[in-house]
């Protein structure tokens, strides 16, 4: 019987395995391991126990080790942490067999003139720091901060020493969001009067209303000269000639949904046509049988700057984007380039929100079930039939009962065929979608699932995924990836995800703000 695998190597590597048969023993078993993940190093092995909520044991005996599928993790000796070097040879896993998924800081090495023009700073500061400003400047504030603390009288400010500290306020603000909301404008002037009181405005409910209104406006005008000297973030917004109708659906392209580096620059000394030429040699590294994962990371990461301006300011098709970032659709990169926008880790945070609502969630379906469709009814009756791997079912149904909870549609997100069914009718109108295969000779109330795959826009994008809750975070991520807008239909699940699970904005519409209220009593 065929076994397979998700090899935690290190913190920074994480492999899929296929084995035809069984181990006969744990030794058999790490002999694979090196044979197909050239390891190097003394090791043992822990497994996830699915009859302990997942938690991690050691592998004594292989007989320990879950039927068909199972999650391992590599304990080094003495401290070692050895990855595997580039496979190059036919004989290595396939593409998403050897498909590595990093977190935040296993980033690739790529060189330091990549990472210069990308922020990493995923939330606004609080307090924001006011930058130092010119030795007159700061003097002029010092001294007046000295006399208002002992006559309560404010600084006169001439209009060269007001462009001055604007334009440096500017550029700090920048330099951590092209476009703030308006409470983190009005973070910054609050966070000016307080450190320089003498510049608090008299008359003012707040003291900082004027300043908060100038920042908002010397920020607009930071971002047209920025525009002007080729900006990138700035310039996709630029509005051209086109025909009337056209010209009233301009919609300004910044990030709305907890991005950090949207349209970042170009690297140091790359341009557009150096750019295209490595994307080209990234497309011969997919187009291999035996793929060079590292190289292809490399290369994603060198060309984020050009897929994300063709993505964000040209708006092409999915299967548009397939063709010309091909790497763009391989698991672990759907993960960096998530972890490139947002600076978050899709599959660990995702997983850890997971683990911690997926009570809470449940607890809210059957206290509540009798306000939902039947649909609800079906889902609880469902988990309740199950007799193994319980914390599995038990994160699946939470995910699955989501969209019914807040009111939408879960049939038109989650959906089934069997494995007979004609392949273009399984994905005939899908715009956006998980499609679970079933096997056709299994008995109706426990069907045998085949495959689990992601849709978008009527293509089978992903494939051969290991259960639902892996791929709604790789739908997820695709979503920012591709810079797709949550579907109408389901915009309150993913806005759900978004604010509850990653954490990834602090506005949310009400019906999202009471599901979170409800969950954190």
């Amino acid at each position: 019987m065929a076994l397979l695998l998700r090899v935690y190597i290190n913190p920074k590597l994480i492999r899929k395995v296929k084995l035809t048969k069984i181990p006969e023993s744990v030794e058999q078993l790490k002999d694979e391991l090196r044979e197909k993940l050239e390891l190097e190093g003394e090791f043992s092995v822990q497994y996830e126990d699915p009859d302990f909520g997942e938690a991690v044991c050691s592998l004594m005996d292989i007989t320990e080790l879950p039927a068909e599928k199972a999650v391992l993790h590599v304990l080094w000796n003495n401290n070692e942490t050895p990855s595997p070097p580039p496979s190059h040879t036919p004989s290595s896993i396939s593409s998403l067999d050897a498909a590595n998924i990093s977190s935040p800081s296993s980033s690739h090495s790529a060189s330091s003139a990549i990472r210069t023009y990308m922020r990493n700073i995923s939330k606004w500061p609080t307090p924001f720091q006011i930058p130092s400003f010119s030795y007159d400047v700061e003097l002029k504030l010092r001294k007046g901060n000295d006399i208002f603390e002992k006559t309560g009288t404010g600084l006169s400010v001439i209009r060269d020493m007001k462009m001055e500290i604007l334009d440096k306020l500017a550029q700090e603000i920048f330099a951590l969001k092209a476009y703030p909301e308006k409470y983190e404008i009005e973070s910054v002037a609050s966070e000016l009067v307080n450190k320089h009181p003498c510049l608090k405005e008299p008359g003012s409910g707040t003291g900082y209303d004027g300043w908060a209104t100038s920042i908002k406006y010397k920020l607009g005008n930071y971002r047209s000269k920025l525009r002007q000297a080729g900006c990138n973030e700035v310039s996709v917004n630029r509005k051209r000639r086109r025909d009337e109708d056209d010209e009233g659906r301009f919609t300004l392209k910044k990030p709305k949904r907890g991005e950090v580096n949207h349209v970042p620059d170009y690297p140091k000394n790359y341009d557009d046509d150096v750019l295209e030429d490595q994307r080209c040699l990234l497309v011969d590294a997919m187009k291999k049988k035996g793929k060079d994962i590292e190289l292809i990371s490399e290369k994603m990461d060198l060309t984020f700057s050009l897929r994300r301006k063709e993505i964000v300011q040209l708006e092409p098709m999915v299967l548009e984007i397939q063709e010309r970032w091909p790497a763009l659709f391989l698991e672990e990169q759907i993960c960096e380039e998530f972890c490139r926008i947002t600076t978050k880790d899709l599959i660990g945070n995702f997983r850890a929100a997971l683990d911690k609502y997926a009570p809470r969630l449940l607890k809210l379906y059957r206290a509540r079930k009798g306000a939902f469709s039947q649909d609800m009814d079906n889902l609880l009756e469902k988990l309740d039939e199950q007799t193994s791997n319980i914390e599995m079912h038990r994160r699946r149904t939470s995910l699955e009962g989501l969209p019914i909870f807040v009111r939408e549609n879960s049939r038109k997100l989650f959906l089934t065929c069997l494995v007979t069914d004609p392949e273009d009718e399984r994905t005939k109108g899908v715009k956006m979608g998980i499609l679970t295969v079933l096997s056709d000779d299994a008995p109706t109330s426990l069907p045998t699932e085949v495959n689990i795959a992601i849709v978008l826009e009527e293509a089978i994008v992903l494939t051969d995924l290991p259960d639902l809750p892996t791929a709604f975070a790789y739908l997820f991520g695709l979503l920012y990836a591709l810079n797709m807008e949550f579907p109408k239909e389901h915009k309150y699940t993913f806005e759900a995800i978004q604010h509850i699970f990653m954490e990834l904005s602090t506005s949310c519409s009400q019906r999202v703000r009471s599901l979170k209220t409800k969950l954190l009593l």
